[in-house]
C-alpha cells in the first residue's frame, strides 16, 4: 500500500484532510490484512482485501452500522469504505482492546440487543445477502423460522459441501434433517432478533474500561438462540456470560437441545472454507440429531 497516496485517498472520501503518519500491523484474522492508522486526525482500524471482496466489507460496514444502532452493545464505529488501487478498504473506529472485563455485562449487553427486536412482527432475514467468513449468506426474507433456517442456512451448506468434495451422504442425511426440523420446534416458536450473526470468543473483546464490544458480525433477524449457541461452539464465554444474559432474556428450556442444530451450520461452513475433520463432525451432529427424533 502507497500510504501517502491513501492519505489523499481518504481525505477525499472523507471530505476532510488525514494524513497517515504511522502504520502498525495488527491481527486481524484469516481473510483480511488489519493495521492500526495513526493520523493527525487519531487513529482508525482499517482493513483491507483485494477489490473483488469489497462486498464483504459493504455488508459488514452494515451490520456494524445496525448493532451500533441497537446502542445496547458496543461495536466499532463504520467511518467509509471502498476501493484503492485495486484493494478493498473498511476503515472503522479503533478500539484498544482487552480480553478482561466484565462478563456479566456482556451477557446482559447481548441480551438487552436481542431483546429490543424480538416480536412476531419481524420477519426472518435481511435487506440484503451478506457473508459468513467469506461463504456467501442468503437472507431472504422469511415469516415462518424453520423455513428460513431450512432454506437460507443448511440447505445452501449442503450443497455448496457437494461442490467441495463432501460425501453424497452427507448430502443426504443433512436433507433427511431439513425434512425433521420442525421436530425441534414443537413448543417453541422463535421470534426474530436482531444477530451479531458470527459471534464466537475471536469476534468479541472488552475496552480497556472493561465495557463489552463486538465486532466482525454477519447480522441478520433470527433465533437469538443462533448467537449463544456460536458464544459456545468455539468457547472463550465465562459462566457470567451467560448469567448475565439469563438475567435479562432467560433462554428456553429447550435451546440446549438445538443448540447443536445451530452450531451445524457454522461446522458446515467451516468445511466448506478450510476442509479437513468438519466433514465428519457435521456427520457426527446429523446423526445425533436424526436419533432424537
Amino acid at each position: 500500500m502507497n500510504w501517502p497516496e491513501f492519505s489523499l485517498h481518504l481525505s477525499e472520501q472523507l471530505g476532510q484532510s488525514i494524513a497517515i503518519e504511522t502504520v502498525h500491523s495488527v491481527a486481524g484474522g484469516d481473510i483480511h490484512q488489519a493495521f492500526q492508522l495513526h493520523t493527525d486526525q487519531g487513529n482508525f482500524f482499517l482493513k483491507l482485501n483485494q477489490a473483488s471482496l469489497l462486498p464483504l466489507f459493504h455488508t459488514e460496514a452494515h451490520s456494524l452500522t445496525a448493532i451500533e444502532q441497537s446502542s445496547s452493545i458496543r461495536c466499532p464505529k463504520v467511518i467509509n469504505f471502498g476501493t484503492f488501487n485495486n484493494q478493498a478498504w473498511l476503515l472503522l473506529e479503533f478500539l484498544s482492546l482487552s480480553s478482561k472485563g466484565d462478563d456479566f455485562q456482556r451477557g446482559r449487553d447481548l441480551a438487552l440487543m436481542h431483546h429490543q427486536i424480538h416480536n412476531n412482527s419481524q420477519p426472518f432475514g435481511w435487506f440484503e445477502d451478506n457473508y459468513i467468513g467469506h461463504t456467501p449468506q442468503k437472507n431472504r426474507w422469511h415469516s415462518n423460522w424453520i423455513n428460513f433456517y431450512a432454506e437460507q442456512r443448511l440447505r445452501p451448506q449442503l450443497e455448496l459441501s457437494q461442490l467441495r468434495g463432501a460425501s453424497s451422504n452427507l448430502y443426504q442425511l443433512g436433507t433427511q434433517l431439513i425434512e425433521a426440523l420442525p421436530f425441534w420446534f414443537q413448543d417453541y416458536q422463535p421470534e426474530a432478533s436482531l444477530l451479531h450473526g458470527d459471534l464466537w470468543g475471536g469476534n468479541s473483546a472488552f475496552t480497556q474500561d472493561g465495557d463489552a464490544v463486538i465486532f466482525d458480525a454477519a447480522s441478520y433477524y433470527g433465533d437469538r438462540e443462533t448467537d449463544i449457541a456460536m458464544t459456545e461452539l468455539f468457547g472463550g464465554f465465562s459462566s457470567d456470560f451467560y448469567n448475565g444474559y439469563n438475567d435479562v432474556f432467560p433462554l428456553d428450556p429447550g435451546y440446549q437441545q438445538r443448540k447443536p442444530l445451530y452450531n451445524l451450520y457454522h461446522i458446515l461452513n467451516h468445511f466448506n472454507l478450510f476442509g479437513g475433520h468438519y466433514e465428519q463432525e457435521a456427520l457426527n451432529i446429523i446423526q445425533q440429531l436424526l436419533a432424537q427424533t
